[in-house]
């Protein structure tokens, strides 16, 4: 585990924010490219991803306290504001989720542009940016799995001497693939918000598969607190996918009408 990346006198650099670092930074590049493609103003791309990476840390944390630290937060609401080695514990991805969606909704809408455009361009990068962090994770030996004693086990010594699941690492790669099958099939999408509902969808199933090998303080019955909310937006996103689609169809018809 490598929880400082970069150590310079008293500033230390951390690894979970060092990786999401690269992450903005690629998805300025990358969506930038995009709305030069589709004929948007790329100015937006960095007031976007700046203002949808905040308050997407914000909702992080809000939604992880009140899951996981309920308690302490009663006793305790400064912990709110408690972020330890570098801002890398206590975030929870659905609360970063929600968080950055309400300034991205509100900027599109201000600035009269389509939010399912706009999240086409977008979700090929969040797909790219969480494997990403998710090697910042490992690196920093948070979001670890299960004990195991097949090959793949990984000692987190910050944790205890067992081989664990490097659930981060598949997370990462399957990220990754995820990222690969979004760009590609981006122009060939057939209506706007196939990218981004694809990418809930694909989010959905991989990480509850994921959650099966991950350690997980919190279950509801045989599932993991993960699991649930992840059931939840996969329904959601096959829900929306659906209206997208006859929404598409519609229109088709009209036109030829």
């Amino acid at each position: 585990m490598q929880p400082v990346i970069i150590q310079i006198g008293k500033i230390s650099i951390f690894s979970w924010g060092f990786m999401l670092a690269i992450a903005v930074i690629i998805a300025i590049i990358g969506i930038s490219k995009l709305f030069d493609q589709e004929g948007y103003q790329r100015d937006m791309v960095l007031d976007l991803v700046i203002l949808c990476v905040i308050c997407g840390i914000v909702g992080a944390r809000l939604a992880y306290v009140f899951t996981y630290e309920w308690a302490a937060f009663v006793a305790h609401p400064l912990i709110i504001f408690s972020l330890q080695d570098g801002g890398i514990k206590g975030l929870a991805w659905y609360g970063g989720l929600i968080g950055g969606l309400i300034p991205f909704v509100i900027y599109l809408r201000l600035k009269k542009l389509s939010f399912w455009e706009v999240a086409d361009m977008f979700a090929p990068y969040l797909a790219l940016g969480y494997a990403l962090v998710r090697i910042g994770c490992f690196l920093n030996g948070c979001c670890y799995g299960n004990i195991t004693d097949s090959a793949c086990g990984v000692v987190f010594p910050f944790v205890d001497a067992f081989p664990r699941h490097p659930t981060q690492l598949y997370s990462a790669g399957l990220n990754i693939i995820l990222f690969i099958i979004l760009i590609r099939f981006y122009p060939k999408r057939k209506f706007s918000g196939q990218v981004f509902l694809l990418y809930i969808i694909g989010y959905a199933i991989y990480r509850f598969i994921v959650e099966f090998f991950r350690y997980s303080e919190i279950f509801v019955g045989p599932l993991s607190l993960g699991q649930v909310y992840t059931l939840g937006l996969l329904l959601l996103g096959l829900l929306a996918y659906y209206w997208r689609k006859s929404h598409h169809r519609e229109v088709i018809a009209d036109e030829e009408r």
